[in-house]
């Protein structure tokens, strides 16, 4: 069964939703830790600041799922370069209301996927892709940016102010691998024994301990 075809795509479909919601998870508990004046602020002037990869990542998504599989993922009304500009109009209320919407039409396209269409060809600027390589150049793209993500939010935390981890505590590595271990062998079938895609719950493996 596991060399099926369909299997693999339906448990590659699987895992792709699985990772998108665990990054957008990671940066959003990230982005929780900082203050509204400090998720503006600028580390030199060729960096970006935390609303302006919420601005970005917003924009690409929009573009990129708007459709998704019958139009260009590089849609006409996207101007890329002015996701690198803060306007007056951009309060962090703003910017996340876009950033839920973005991720909202990903989730929508995602959803809808069957096995079968990973092998469909989609452009992006004109270039053809498979769906698969689309969602794969899409969740690498996420990954990029969650990582400037978590890393700007621990810098720019409020000063004296204590970082909630998003991964397994300093020290704590060899106490949660056995909490894991004890917590998975009495939850999970062995390893012998075959699973379907998407038996193993999100829930569980949120992807998010590196």
């Amino acid at each position: 069964m596991r060399d099926d075809p369909t299997y693999i795509a339906a448990a590659f479909l699987d895992e792709v939703g699985r990772s998108y919601r665990a990054h957008k998870r990671m940066a959003e508990a990230a982005m929780a830790q900082v203050a509204d004046d400090r998720f503006f602020k600028l580390l030199d002037a060729e960096s970006n600041s935390l609303a302006l990869l919420v601005k970005h990542i917003a924009g690409n998504l929009r573009s990129r799922f708007t459709d998704f599989g019958t139009s260009d993922g590089e849609k006409p009304d996207r101007h890329r370069d002015n996701e690198f500009i803060i306007v007056e109009a951009d309060t962090r209320e703003v910017l996340m209301q876009r950033w839920d919407e973005g991720w909202g039409l990903l989730f929508a396209a995602i959803g809808t996927m069957q096995p079968t269409d990973l092998t469909r060809t989609v452009t992006i600027r004109h270039e053809p892709h498979t769906i698969l390589q689309a969602v794969n150049r899409s969740l690498n793209h996420i990954v990029y940016h969650v990582g400037q993500i978590v890393f700007l939010a621990k810098h720019l935390r409020a000063e004296g102010a204590g970082w909630q981890t998003l991964s397994v505590p300093r020290g704590q590595s060899e106490e949660f691998n056995a909490k894991m271990s004890e917590k998975l062998s009495a939850k999970f079938r062995t390893p012998t024994t075959p699973t379907q895609p998407g038996e193993l719950s999100r829930k569980d493996y949120s992807g998010e301990t590196k």
